[in-house]
C-alpha cells in the first residue's frame, strides 16, 4: 500500500510539473496568439492556488491587447492586476510570482500606472533565481530581464 500512495504522488507531482510548463509556454506565445490566451484564462478562471492565479492575472493583462473595445481593455487589465497583487500577498516569496508581475508591469502601457514594484520584483528575482529548476521558467526570465535593461 505504501508503495502505491508513493507511486501515486510521484505520478501527479509529474503530471502538476508538466501542466505548469505548459502554462509558462503558453504564456510566451499568449501576447501573439488570441485564442490560446483566451483559451487559457477560461482554463485558470476557477483555481485558487497563488501561482495559477498570477498565470491567470497575466493573461488577463495580455487579454486587454487583444480586445478592441476600450471599457473591456480596462476591465480585463484591472482584473488581471487585481489577480497579481492577490497572488504576491498569498505568496510574496514565490520567484515565479514575482516574475509574472515584473514581466506585465514592465510591458504595461505607461498611463495605466502600474509600474510601481519592477526594482522590488528584479531584486527578489535575482537573488533567488538561481533556485529555479525550470529551464523554460529560467529562459523567460533571462528574456525578461535582458530586453528591459
Amino acid at each position: 500500500m505504501r508503495i502505491f500512495c508513493v507511486l501515486l504522488c510521484s505520478l501527479i507531482s509529474v503530471c502538476y510539473s508538466q501542466e505548469l510548463e505548459d502554462i509558462r509556454y503558453n504564456y510566451s506565445q499568449a501576447a501573439t496568439n488570441k485564442l490560446l490566451c483566451k483559451e487559457m484564462i477560461y482554463k485558470l478562471r476557477n483555481d485558487r492556488e497563488p501561482i495559477r492565479i498570477a498565470y491567470l492575472g497575466a493573461f488577463q493583462t495580455i487579454w486587454a491587447k487583444h480586445t478592441l473595445n476600450p471599457f473591456e481593455k480596462l476591465k480585463t487589465f484591472k482584473e488581471g492586476k487585481a489577480n497579481i497583487e492577490e497572488s504576491v500577498a498569498q505568496s510574496p516569496s514565490d520567484t515565479e510570482i514575482r516574475f509574472i508581475r515584473l514581466s506585465v508591469q514592465l510591458n504595461a502601457p505607461k498611463f495605466l500606472g502600474y509600474s510601481n514594484n519592477i526594482e522590488e520584483d528584479k531584486k527578489i528575482i535575482r537573488y533567488s533565481g538561481s533556485d529555479i529548476k525550470s529551464e523554460t521558467l529560467q529562459k523567460m526570465i533571462k528574456e525578461c530581464l535582458k530586453s528591459k535593461e
